[in-house]
């Protein structure tokens, strides 16, 4: 390398309206890395100042107001260094989702974002105007641009920025994450520095924000086609790179790498990185959750623990007349693994109280899913009732494959503030299940999360995997799933075995196919019409549902929006 210089980035959270907040990490951050990495520009991801996505926060002018002058005392904290800082701008009547320029403590440029997403989770048309000029600054002879997320995947934008004398593209963005995204992002950077013969620093937020999780993951692409290894994903990082703009290259410094990019790896940690800031953002420190001694709760609970602590979670048994034995003893036999609290609560009393209640209404009626769903909502009470009085947020343990076909009660199992698993497939449970076990992340205490609370630029040490440390017993991967609400029951009496359904779902869901396309892969027909009746008439049970990690393509809420009252048929 010749004269280079050195970039870092900050891979960190900014939560949704802590403006002052948010403002008071940037100065800390841009004053270590002027002090402390000797770099001569850091660049904050979008809309780092509001944090994203700010939703109709955006269409308060004193929310506005209060992000403006949050930049400006920025602003006047940098000197001796360049920072790119993203921001909502007001301007008249119009706001833009902006990235800022500072320099020599004030605003020296600004650059409008000007492709915004109206797609999937984003809404940016609801609130933003497009921009329309390039944005490119000089730093000590090296010429560097701007542009945000999106713009990235036209052509035009970073072109804009070539044309202008640009060496260096600075790419700040709030991608949320999904399956196979990095893979996509790593293609478009290659795409982009080979037809624009620039080479791109892209920064991505890290944190979760209700649904989403943003996994940071960010990463250097070198003017000649070369694609450096991802940063860490879902941990805070401030990344630091130096860049020699005659060769266009860069060598990353202090940089941890992603060590585990295996879908169910991912998968995980994301849904403990946006479980651990669901809680943290909402006040809450300590969670309850019924573990039934079946997979979707013990997965829950080992999420739960690696994003909290064993010692802030509580677990309770709920065992009704039809609870097996061996469901008692998983769950006992889970906690006991975990370091974790037990409790039970058994509900036959209140189940009794129900039915003798009912019994003058019900009188020569046979019992039917009326008499199973009134086990779970008595189940739903309780834990509700101990989330009250223990001030403790309850998560609910249902999958997206009960959720889409509706094999979940309202009132009952869905009852919970946030949903761990939602956006997970049964046999995606199964594979979480398998991963963690042999992941051995430590039992009694976690790390996964810890990076979320971290006030300090000081970059936490990751958790070293250690083996022999399963912690979800083999008997509740292998059994068959139950529900247990009647003699002898199993999930498959009323549903299709969960490698079909899953599938269909899947197929119907994430490719949007039609019931044609998916005869046409070879799926029975009664099967399929069955399946996506159940999909259908299941849609006002899922928008009563608690919020949930994204992790798929299309995940239920934001990202997939049907009408509850539709007579559309596929």
């Amino acid at each position: 390398m010749g004269v280079s210089m050195r970039i870092v980035l900050a891979q960190f959270d900014f939560p949704v309206g802590a403006v002052e907040a948010n403002a008071r990490r940037i100065v800390e951050l841009i004053l270590h890395a002027r002090d402390v990495q000797q770099a001569d520009v850091v660049l904050f991801p979008e809309l780092a100042v509001s944090g994203y996505p700010p939703e109709d926060l955006l269409l308060r002018p004193d929310f506005l107001l209060a992000c403006d002058a949050a930049l400006a005392r920025i602003a006047a904290s940098v000197h001796g260094i360049v920072a790119v800082v993203g921001h909502p701008e007001a301007a008249g009547a119009v706001v833009f989702n902006a990235a800022s320029v500072l320099r020599d403590g004030r605003v020296a440029a600004t650059y409008r974002k000007r492709e915004l997403p109206n797609y999937a989770v984003f809404d940016e048309r609801r609130y933003f105007a497009p921009g329309e000029d390039a944005c490119t600054f000089d730093v000590d002879g090296v010429r560097i641009g701007v542009v945000i997320c999106e713009d990235l995947w036209f052509a035009e934008p970073l072109a804009a920025c070539a044309k202008a004398g640009a060496q260096l593209v600075l790419v700040p963005n709030a991608s949320p994450f999904e399956h196979a995204k990095a893979a996509q992002r790593d293609r478009l950077l290659a795409q982009r520095v080979t037809e624009s013969g620039v080479a791109i620093a892209y920064l991505n937020l890290v944190g979760g924000q209700d649904s989403l999780v943003f996994d940071g993951a960010s990463c250097l692409a070198d003017a000649d086609g070369r694609i450096h290894p991802a940063a860490e994903a879902f941990a805070d990082h401030l990344l630091v790179a130096d860049f020699d703009p005659t060769t266009r290259r860069f060598a990353p410094l202090d940089w941890p790498v992603e060590r585990d990019a295996t879908k169910a790896a991912q998968a995980y940690r994301a849904i403990v990185r946006g479980t651990a800031d669901y809680l943290r953002k909402n006040g809450f420190s300590q969670v309850v959750l019924g573990l039934s001694g079946g997979v979707d709760s013990a997965l829950v609970l080992a999420l739960a623990v690696d994003a909290l602590g064993a010692d802030n979670v509580l677990a309770v048994r709920l065992p009704s007349r039809y609870t097996s034995e061996l469901s008692n003893d998983l769950a006992a036999q889970q906690c006991a693994a975990l370091g974790v609290r037990m409790e039970t609560v058994a509900i036959e009393a209140p189940f009794a109280g129900f039915l003798d209640a009912l019994a003058p209404l019900f009188a020569g009626l046979p019992s039917d899913v009326t008499e199973e769903n009134l086990q779970s909502r008595c189940r739903g009470a309780l834990l509700m009732a101990l989330a009250n009085k223990s001030g403790r947020l309850l998560l609910t343990t249902g999958n997206k494959s009960e959720y889409a076909v509706g094999y979940a009660t309202i009132y009952g199992d869905m009852c919970g503030g946030y949903a761990p698993i939602k956006d997970l497939y049964k046999t995606e449970v199964y594979a979480l299940c398998e991963w963690r076990n042999g992941a051995g992340l430590g039992t009694r205490d976690s790390g996964l999360a810890k990076a979320g609370a971290e006030t300090s630029v000081a970059r936490p040490e990751s958790r070293v995997p250690s083996p022999g440390s399963s912690v979800i017993p083999l008997a509740v991967i292998t059994r068959a799933p139950s529900a247990e609400l009647r003699d002898n029951q199993i999930d498959q009496d009323s549903l299709p075995p969960y490698a079909v359904l899953d599938a269909i779902l899947f197929r119907e869901i994430e490719l949007e196919q039609s019931r044609a396309e998916i005869l046409a892969a070879g799926f029975d027909a009664a099967t399929v019409d069955r399946v996506l009746r159940l999909l259908r008439i299941s849609e006002w049970k899922r928008q009563q549902a608690a919020p949930g990690p994204k992790v798929s393509r299309k995940a239920f809420g934001r990202e997939r929006r049907y009408p509850i009252t539709s007579a559309w048929r596929a």
